[in-house]
């Protein structure tokens, strides 16, 4: 099944955020450790669901950013102000993009909007959630563990979706925390998101379909446990590879980007069910997965 509501997933996992932006609590036992940034906006939220689930953040060691795009990395600063003996980890392409004052600045952007929408721009000056950059302190690699108390969070890299996109996968659980690196699933609807590089997002997701995965977790909409879990790497190779003979299909008839762009666009908005995300972002998704399949398709 799909949980989206805030709680536990398993006793060692917690589901926080809110049902578009997700973050998760690993609890080790003498340790924790929060996995996924999500946006500014969420902040009055984690906090009501912290107290409410009765969570020792003394224990929290480790902030992991998954991956850097504007609605994964957004609440990082909150956090770190938060809990300041937290350290900061990511992917070492991760630490670059975020090194840059220009995309932090676009992220700050972004996420400031995202407030204003929210109506809570005097919340935020109140609590202090406004982004004010992101220093990654520890670079995370392929094969790297990453201790939680009595558990080994294992690391993968899975760029595709973004070019520092990382996995964790929890083995005593069988859980893996994929963020988009395994597309964005809402109910019976999947996004194939291979944003950066359509190969290597199908490559990676052949990869983590090689793990024992039960509980998949995601940054968006939940998680998904069960035969759903299960199952779902599998429904996401098969997805990826009609994504991709939609998106060729459109550029060998339209030779055009930006016409092949709209129409996927249009194409994803059929399908996805209210709630999903929003059209401009699914045309800027459309745009750079049409851009990537151009440039291969054009070098043939």
């Amino acid at each position: 099944m799909q949980r989206t509501e805030t709680g536990n997933v398993t006793e060692r996992i917690l589901l926080l955020g809110t049902r578009e932006s997700c973050l998760y609590l690993v609890d080790g036992g003498q340790g924790s450790i929060v996995v996924g940034g999500g946006m500014a906006y969420i902040a009055p939220d984690v906090v009501n669901q912290l107290q409410a689930f009765s969570v020792d953040e003394k224990k929290i060691s480790r902030v992991i950013i998954l991956h850097a795009h504007f609605d994964h990395c957004g609440l990082v600063p909150f956090m770190k102000k938060r809990w300041p003996w937290a350290i900061v980890a990511a992917s070492g392409r991760a630490k670059k993009l975020l090194s840059d004052p220009g995309i932090t600045e676009r992220i700050g952007s972004l996420n400031r909007m995202a407030i204003a929408r929210a109506g809570l721009e005097a919340r935020s000056r109140e609590m202090d959630f406004d982004l004010s950059g992101i220093e990654v302190e520890e670079v995370l690699r392929e094969g790297d563990k990453v201790r939680c108390g009595e558990l080994n969070l294992d690391v993968l890299e899975v760029p595709g979706h973004s070019s520092c996109s990382i996995a964790l996968y929890l083995r005593e659980e069988k859980a893996l925390f994929a963020s988009d690196a395994a597309g964005v699933r809402y109910g019976d609807y999947y996004m194939a998101a291979g944003n950066s590089n359509f190969g290597l997002f199908q490559n990676n997701l052949e990869k983590m379909s090689r793990l024992e995965v039960e509980i998949l977790l995601g940054e968006h909409f939940g998680a998904l446990d069960g035969s759903e879990g299960r199952g779902y790497l599998k429904k996401a190779i098969e997805e990826a590879m009609r994504t991709r003979k939609l998106l060729e299909d459109s550029y060998r008839r339209t030779g055009n980007v930006d016409e092949s762009a709209d129409e996927i666009t249009q194409s994803l908005l059929s399908g996805a069910p209210e709630g999903f995300l929003s059209p401009e972002v699914l045309r800027i998704v459309a745009g750079q997965m049409v851009r990537y399949i151009a440039s291969t398709m054009d070098e043939q």
